[in-house]
Order: structure tokens, then sequence, then C-alpha cells
């Protein structure tokens, strides 16, 4: 899968950030290999206010674009990497839905 940008929004996109980012999303790589480089990945990342300090304070969001269908997840949480993680589990369980429906 190809990641065609990394968004940073009220946070510095730090080389640990994207390197998450692309952590998870490769653990999709298998469920989209059949559509090669056709499979590619919008990626946001961010705080989801600047002054905000307690409870879901960042936010992910990857928009995967296989042929024909636009996959979407979002995610907030009070941890940006678990919010990366949830949204590419929530990819995996739509790729896998995909699957079952193209066969």
């Amino acid at each position: 899968m190809k990641i065609n940008r990394i968004k940073g929004t009220n946070l510095d996109l730090t080389d640990a950030i994207k390197d998450a980012v692309a952590n998870e999303l490769s653990a999709l790589d298998p469920m989209v290999e059949r559509w090669g480089d056709a499979a590619s990945a919008d990626v946001e990342v961010g705080r989801t206010t600047n002054h905000h300090h307690k409870g879901e304070v960042f936010r992910a969001e990857v928009n995967l674009q296989i042929p024909g269908k636009l996959l979407r997840a979002e995610d907030e949480n009070e941890d940006l990497y678990i919010a990366i993680k949830n949204v590419a589990g929530t990819l995996g369980r739509e790729l896998n839905k995909e699957k079952e429906l193209r066969g």
C-alpha cells in the first residue's frame, strides 16, 4: 500500500509518529496486495484542540482508496499511538468485509 501523505494538525509531525503510522498500516499490506499500488492511503493525525488537556485529545484518520471504493476510519483517544492502532484495526475489519463481498 502506498501512503500518499501524512498530515499533522495542531502538533509537530515527528519521525516517531510517521514510523508508527507506517508500521500500523504495513500490517494491512497482505490484505491489499491484490490491488498493488492502486491501494493508497491519506493519513491525518493531530490534536483535537490546542487548549484541551484531558479526555480524547488526539485524533487519527485514514482514507484508504482501493479500486471502486473508499474506506475511511477515524478514532479519538488520549494517546495518539492508540488512536493510530485503532484506526488500522478498523480498516483491517473493513478490508475483511470487502474480501468477503468481492471474493
